[in-house]
């Protein structure tokens, strides 16, 4: 398989500039390693190589010898070499030096060096519609952050392709895999989640049809905000399970730990109504192949329950503008009032700027969409803070343009980093 790049290499790139090492972390499969290899001169891969215990108890800064920048693959198999490659760094005083990946952060109660003044941090996602080549990036989030869009014209996708590219995911390596292929090896993902990997990042033995039934009610109000109260009443209404909330906190601990599952924290702007904001976040699994893999959904399922497959298409874009928004030195967020008023996402610049969303399966929502945008807009505070630098509604199946109000609507497979 021939190597894509990824948005996220420049990232890695400068933060070897600025650190002694460099930890990628990142959800199992996404292609940490493979990235990796790119900037790495040596290797130790800590989950293939029987001798390490033994070096670890003898001799570990034998491993730590090599060709810089060394990647140390899945550091998390032997957590204390953390601390022995910060004095590592300490003494030879000189960046590059490591790169480390990682499918799991560790347990709280693994005392750990916080690597302050030594480590930097790159989270990795699955890919982008961009770095597959499904997108054109035409229209780029960094001129969307700056309210610059220059025209552009994209064919329209059919929902058919949309369905197809969502059943595979973002995985690497299902890039050139069949619709069916890469259903059949998500679906494996799930299970060895369910009945290895919640386990084992755990400590302790987790049932896996309860983990499976918390993966299937998440997937089903995936991109909404849904309480663990809900999940609870959900499981018990639709899974038959009655799993005690401070289970479901452990389960789903789990899972982030794992980087299965992500928030998309609430945006808090001055608003001019009295409505309070709400503040909770929306959870998203970390591909939504994962999503429709453990819902046992195949294409003639998404195409025939066009709500569940709407909710879905938001998580994808969301996924995506997560990515293209790290690469911005931004953050994804949501807005939701007590009023009702939602926009499914906001992207906001540290430095301030920041531009709204609609996220629309169909073209059919979009005048919808732009008065929801519209009276997002009318309820700044200009005041205290400035307006959007744009206004957007992403779309699967529709063109890329822009309206009369000045409202951009994007097709996904135009948009880029």
């Amino acid at each position: 398989m021939v190597y894509k790049k990824r948005i996220i290499e420049q990232e890695i790139t400068n933060k070897l500039a600025a650190s002694g090492a460099v930890l990628v972390k990142g959800p199992k499969s996404c292609g940490k390693t493979e990235t990796c290899l790119q900037f790495a001169k040596s290797v130790l891969r800590l989950d293939q190589n029987e001798q390490i215990e033994a070096f670890m108890a003898t001799d570990p800064k034998r491993l730590l010898q090599g060709d810089t920048p060394r990647l140390i693959d899945e550091w998390q198999e032997q957590k204390k070499i953390w601390n022995y490659v910060r004095h590592e760094v300490d003494e030879r005083k000189a960046k590059g030096q490591f790169l480390l990946t990682g499918s799991a952060n560790p347990n709280d109660d693994v005392r750990l060096h916080s690597g302050a003044g030594r480590f930097t941090t790159v989270a990795m996602n699955t890919m982008s519609w961009q770095e597959m080549g499904y997108s054109t990036g035409q229209v780029s989030l960094s001129d969307l952050l700056s309210g610059k869009v220059a025209s552009v014209y994209d064919e329209a996708l059919t929902l058919d392709i949309i369905a197809e590219r969502m059943i595979k995911g973002g995985w690497p390596a299902l890039i050139d895999e069949s619709v069916e292929n890469s259903l059949l090896l998500n679906t494996s993902y799930i299970d060895l989640l369910c009945e290895v990997d919640v386990s084992r990042v755990s400590g302790v033995k987790r049932e896996p049809h309860k983990i499976r039934s918390l993966l299937r009610s998440l997937s089903r109000n995936v991109a909404t905000l849904v309480a663990d109260t809900t999940l609870e009443k959900d499981l018990k209404l639709n899974e038959n399970q009655n799993i005690a909330r401070s289970t479901i906190i452990d389960y789903l601990d789990a899972l982030e730990r794992l980087m299965i599952l992500y928030e998309q924290p609430a945006f808090n702007p001055y608003i001019r109504s009295s409505a309070s904001l709400r503040k909770s976040s929306k959870r998203h699994l970390c591909d939504v192949s994962l999503a429709i893999a453990v819902l046992e959904l195949n294409k003639d399922a998404l195409l025939e329950n066009l709500l569940l497959t709407g909710f879905l298409f938001e998580s994808l874009v969301t996924h995506d503008l997560n990515i293209y928004a790290q690469a911005n030195n931004a953050k994804v967020y949501h807005y939701q009032d007590s009023y009702g008023l939602e926009v499914d996402t906001i992207v906001q610049k540290y430095g301030g700027n920041y531009a709204a969303f609609e996220i629309k399966l169909g073209v059919g929502f979009i005048d919808e969409a732009a008065e929801n945008l519209a009276k997002f807009v009318k309820n700044i505070d200009t005041n205290k803070m400035q307006l959007p630098q744009s206004l957007n509604i992403i779309t699967g199946t529709g063109m890329s343009y822009r309206r009369p109000d000045g409202i951009n609507v994007i097709s996904l497979a135009s948009l880029g980093k």
